[in-house]
């Protein structure tokens, strides 16, 4: 009997347990709701390490040495560099039972980028636009507040504004882009030497501004450092959570568009389990969830009945018709083009006054 009992707990002991199935998720710094992940974690039973990224340079890095990742989030102008060499796959939308819930706009967007729709499905979008707070910025101005790229780009407009914070951010495609839209030009149609003259105004423009980066920006529109500035939409309504005050415009000459997508790399090792992921953060109710977690806007059709009742309660997090006309995708760049800019903007950078 003693050597029975010890056969069964010898048998007990060597079967087999079975691992944890592991997901790897690679996306930017708190991009998701804590909470969406540890439900699908407890629904599923498969584990998620979530890895980060500081730019996109880091993802296209981690793609290249081949590192097993199972979902990512690449930005749209990643796209066609990633398509091109074939580091994505095509993806199976029969796996994907949400993918009807997503905005058509937003799949023609992608469509017109290498039918990255076919790779790709949207999750976060956003826009570069204006936080203002009027309460410190129309004393200064004098007036009411234009919804214009003038209180930045205007001679006369940001130097009435300079003395209660200007912010630009330090993404010079970006900056030059929405400068020379402002003035009725494209930055993808400019020679080097166009871009060099149009430098000439932009560097008197840039010593009157405050603040010159992508992150310390929030806590100053926060803290009321600065009256109006450039802002990624999800930092500006991160600010305005600390600062009731503050105002997050798409100007109506038009801002730029950015769409961040969730795709599976040609190597994932479980693209079994990207897919239930990806369809997970697709369900309307999480897609919100992670929409007031991280600021930014959800890809949900227009009509679908929860992102109508985010409309109602979160107006700023789901931009109407109208202001989604006057958004544009960055243009694209030559070498020659992007070195311009490269040097315009380290000017820049050397001729702003030093700020305490």
């Amino acid at each position: 009997m003693a050597y029975l009992v010890w056969l069964i707990a010898l048998s007990v002991v060597i079967l087999p347990v079975q691992a944890q199935e592991v997901l790897r998720f690679k996306a930017w710094k708190d991009y998701i709701d804590p909470a969406v992940l540890e439900n699908f974690q407890q629904e599923t039973g498969i584990r998620v390490d979530y890895q980060t990224f500081t730019t996109a340079e880091e993802l296209d890095q981690a793609l290249v040495r081949g590192e097993h990742i199972d979902v990512l989030v690449p930005s749209h102008f990643q796209l066609a560099g990633l398509i091109a060499n074939k580091r994505l796959q095509a993806l199976d939308f029969r796996q994907l039972p949400h993918y009807a819930s997503v905005d058509p706009e937003l799949l023609a967007m992608l469509a017109a980028l290498n039918s990255a729709n076919r790779y790709v499905v949207p999750y976060l979008w956003g826009t570069v636009g204006l936080a203002v707070n009027p309460r410190l910025a129309e004393p200064a101005f004098g007036r009411a507040l234009p919804n214009s790229w003038s209180l930045l780009f205007d001679e006369r407009d940001s130097a009435s504004l300079e003395g209660c914070g200007i912010g630009w951010l330090d993404a010079p495609e970006e900056t030059l882009s929405l400068w020379l839209n402002y003035r009725g030009k494209n930055l993808g149609r400019s020679s080097e030497g166009q871009i060099s003259r149009a430098g000439r105004s932009l560097l008197e423009l840039g010593r009157r501004t405050r603040s010159l980066d992508n992150e310390r920006y929030i806590e100053d529109l926060s803290s009321g450092r600065l009256c109006v500035a450039m802002a990624w939409v999800g930092h500006a309504l991160t600010a305005a959570k600390a600062n009731p005050s503050l105002q997050f415009l798409i100007p109506q000459e038009g801002a730029l568009v950015f769409i961040d997508s969730l795709a599976i790399p040609a190597n994932a090792p479980h693209p079994e389990l990207a897919y239930r992921f990806i369809d997970y953060l697709l369900q309307p109710e999480n897609s919100v969830r992670n929409s007031l977690a991280t600021q930014f806007y959800s890809p949900l059709s227009s009509g679908a009945p929860e992102l109508v009742k985010l409309a109602k309660e979160q107006p700023m997090l789901v931009p109407d018709q109208r202001e989604r006309r006057r958004l544009y995708f960055l243009e694209k760049l030559s070498v020659e083009q992007k070195q311009a800019v490269d040097r315009l903007w380290q000017g820049v950078k050397q001729s702003r006054t030093a700020v305490p």
